[in-house]
């Protein structure tokens, strides 16, 4: 495990994804206490005029009875019932909105990340020792602290306030009963508006906070970049014996293609590039095998020993080469100079089997000057 102190990179994005998926969020809960506060209070602001005239209206039916009302039976029961489901119909609306704000302020703060990963058994969290250095960490202490000066602001902002405006809930006494509602609630909404300023303080600090401990929590050392490297990549020894074997397959499919080619056109030694054409399926002569050094000897030991005509071509063998590609139709380009070696190939097959004259000695192949990689004129490969 790397030191902590050498973990001075920033985490990669792999690493912060499975951080996420293991419920390491930025979360900050002073801003869900601001969403969750302030909207709270600005809901129940908006809708005071409506809440004063049912409040209102809930206390005229509560505190109202007569002499019928006393005579019945269960009558006490009754009106609770009532008055129970009176309140329900205004506190379940209220406690929906604040289920709402509180899970708004956690997308906020954190987006949305859904894991059971934090509620797997953790035995590792049983140790003593280990509880006791997390209740001593500079983030815990840090959180502590910060939760203390949070809770002394709100309450001598709090407490100042209910000092200052002590004789605003006494003025209310003798008021009439819906304008000591009104009155009260708007008293009420002027505290709430300290409180809220400083919760605002605290998620402004809290927000960009939060974020940069998780960052600095997920920091990376240079063998933790290098294993997650090798982990993405893949081992380089394995992906180099699995290129070798892809290239040994590949070699073996296109040896396996040279006993079905029309011809080999060779640069004595160096290069080797087997043709063949059907007229009858291919628009152009296909390059079904070719290869350098040790393949190209190989290509024409196969050629020879199933009868394939090997030509002596170098500009020819050197352009097909560098400009062809296997299993693929000869560079356009090139059609010309492979047309004159086919015709000579079909030529000297008909002498062989006694339907025509033995050609002469393969005449010259005009290539390209900039195909071939060996002419003075050709360009430069970048």
């Amino acid at each position: 495990m790397a030191d902590a102190q050498d973990r001075n990179l920033p985490a990669s994005e792999r690493k912060i994804r499975k951080a996420r998926r293991e419920g390491q969020v930025a979360r900050s809960r002073d801003l869900a206490h601001l969403l969750v506060v302030g909207g709270g209070g600005a809901l129940l602001v908006a809708a005071m005029p409506l809440l004063g005239d049912w409040l209102h209206r809930l206390l005229a039916a509560g505190l109202r009875f007569d002499h019928a009302l006393l005579a019945q039976d269960g009558a006490m029961v009754q009106r609770l019932g009532e008055l129970t489901r009176a309140w329900l119909l205004v506190l379940l609306p209220l406690g929906g909105a604040g289920l709402a704000l509180a899970l708004g302020a956690s997308l906020a703060s954190g987006g949305w990340n859904f894991t059971l990963k934090p509620l797997l058994p953790n035995f590792g969290k049983l140790d003593p020792l280990a509880g006791l250095g997390r209740m001593v960490s500079g983030q815990h202490l840090g959180d502590l602290a910060k939760a203390c000066v949070l809770a002394l602001g709100l309450g001598v902002i709090g407490g100042s306030w209910l000092v200052a405006h002590l004789s605003d809930f006494h003025d209310a006494l003798k008021m009439p009963l819906p304008v000591a509602l009104a009155h009260t609630g708007r008293t009420l909404a002027g505290g709430l508006a300290l409180l809220v300023v400083l919760l605002v303080v605290f998620a402004a600090i809290d927000v960009p906070l939060q974020r940069m401990m998780l960052a600095r929590r997920l920091k990376m050392s240079h063998q933790e970049v290098k294993l997650e490297h090798k982990e993405a990549e893949g081992n380089v020894e394995v992906k180099g014996r699995i290129k070798a074997r892809m290239r040994e397959m590949a070699s073996k499919r296109m040896l396996a293609a040279v006993p079905k080619a029309d011809l080999v056109v060779m640069n004595p030694s160096h290069y080797a590039v087997a043709l063949k054409y059907d007229e009858a399926r291919m628009a152009a002569p296909r390059i079904v095998a070719m290869g350098a050094d040790l393949l190209a000897l190989k290509i024409r030991d196969i050629a020879r020993e199933h009868q394939v005509p090997v030509l002596q071509a170098p500009p020819l063998a050197r352009a097909l080469y560098a400009h062809g590609e296997v299993d693929r139709e000869i560079p356009a380009r090139l059609f010309s100079a492979v047309a004159q070696v086919l015709a000579y190939v079909y030529q000297l097959r008909a002498a062989l089997s006694g339907r025509g004259a033995m050609p002469g000695e393969l005449p010259a192949i005009a290539v390209p000057p900039d195909l071939d990689p060996q002419h003075p004129e050709a360009a430069p490969k970048p």
